[in-house]
């Protein structure tokens, strides 16, 4: 469960507040008593703040590490799952 501080408690805490931040704890900082920020460390920042790769990208990639491992994903595979059903008719006119 992450910390709660006031900015000021924070303040006045703050070297205590890093040496818990650096082992994995988050503190949430407050003022009035709503939240404001959060302190992380830098290892969950950059986790958080890291470029995610799209649909597509992870698909390819996907694709590239199946080939390696001598797999062969023909589509023939999801034949039996599709459903064929284009829809409902409509009338336009």
């Amino acid at each position: 469960m992450e910390e709660q501080y006031t900015i000021v408690d924070a303040k006045n805490k703050l070297t205590s507040l890093i040496h818990s931040v650096e082992t994995g704890q988050a503190v949430k900082l407050t003022r009035h008593g709503r939240p404001v920020a959060v302190l992380l460390s830098i290892k969950d920042y950059q986790r958080l703040n890291r470029k995610r790769e799209g649909y597509w990208s992870a698909l390819n990639s996907w694709r590239k590490n199946v080939e390696k491992e001598g797999v062969v994903v023909t589509g023939e595979e999801f034949e039996s799952i599709r459903d064929d059903f284009s829809g409902r008719e409509v009338d336009f006119s």
